[in-house]
């Protein structure tokens, strides 16, 4: 039964609506907490996306009244079984962070969409989208300290780099739960408005993503992320080098087109 199938190893839908690639949780029973087989799932589309021409923005979202509760911890280790040593040094760079790095990487914008809870992987998922929208009732926890063991999946990077040391030790070594207008505040994600107006916010930030210069943006999103930890010199010539090839797009021409006509320009992704 497809209920029974949901609840025990959940699923992602991967479609395709237009220029945009829709990932969407399905998992309602347990908040969307991610099984071995979701994980693949989310890997293998999102390596896929990365070379898709047809392509110019990424959605994630969760079904139902949650986003992502995290890794289903419960249904995926054997109580009576004790893992062997390394388990996890081999396993988790295979499954969860590479679907960090993915999104971290991948030269196509994530626009990420979160109701209820972001727990986890699950909030380390939103952090490492470009861009995050929340309704005002989602939470954002990272529960690690809390179960007793040390965080994981991006998250001692990407919290400090978004939110500061002071805010990030808050949230991985106290475990507070953070309230939706809080994180925006913080800088922690990108926007959040009431939960009647999540899914127009989303829809008009999509739209506006899916008519950008995709190759340019492509290019920028890698100099922000390369150039987190370099000097000023270096970061310099990393833009130099994408600033050359962002100028031998057919995008690039259009801009200028638009420019000297004095029209908005109609950007194609290429």
């Amino acid at each position: 039964m497809a209920g029974e199938d949901e609840d025990t190893t959940g699923r992602v839908d991967v479609t395709r609506d237009g220029p945009v690639l829709r990932l969407t949780l399905h998992r309602r029973t347990r908040r969307n907490a991610l099984s071995p087989g979701m994980i693949d799932t989310l890997i293998t589309a999102l390596t896929d996306a990365a070379t898709d021409e047809q392509l110019r923005v990424v959605h994630l979202s969760g079904a139902g009244e949650h986003f992502c509760a995290g890794v289903d911890w419960v249904s995926t280790n054997d109580a009576g079984r004790r893992p062997p040593a390394g388990d996890l040094v081999r396993r988790i760079p295979h499954t969860a962070h590479r679907v960090i790095e993915l999104l971290h990487t991948c030269h196509l914008p994530v626009v990420c969409t979160v109701r209820g809870w972001a727990a986890g992987l699950g909030c380390n998922l939103a952090l490492a989208a470009d861009f995050t929208l929340a309704d005002t009732d989602a939470v954002f926890w990272e529960p690690f300290l809390p179960r007793g063991f040390s965080p994981d999946s991006g998250a001692t990077w990407l919290l400090p780099r978004l939110v500061g040391l002071a805010r990030a030790k808050r949230m991985l070594l106290l475990g507070e739960k953070i309230s939706a207008t809080e994180a925006a505040d913080w800088g922690l994600i990108h926007a959040t408005t009431a939960p009647a107006d999540l899914d127009n916010a989303t829809a008009e930030l999509l739209d506006r993503l899916a008519s950008a210069p995709t190759v340019a943006l492509g290019l920028a999103k890698q100099a922000v992320h390369r150039n987190l930890g370099t000097g000023l010199a270096e970061a310099m010539d990393n833009e130099l080098y994408a600033l050359e090839l962002a100028c031998r797009t057919a995008d690039f021409k259009e801009g200028l087109a638009a420019f000297r006509q004095r029209r908005a320009p109609g950007f194609q992704g290429r």
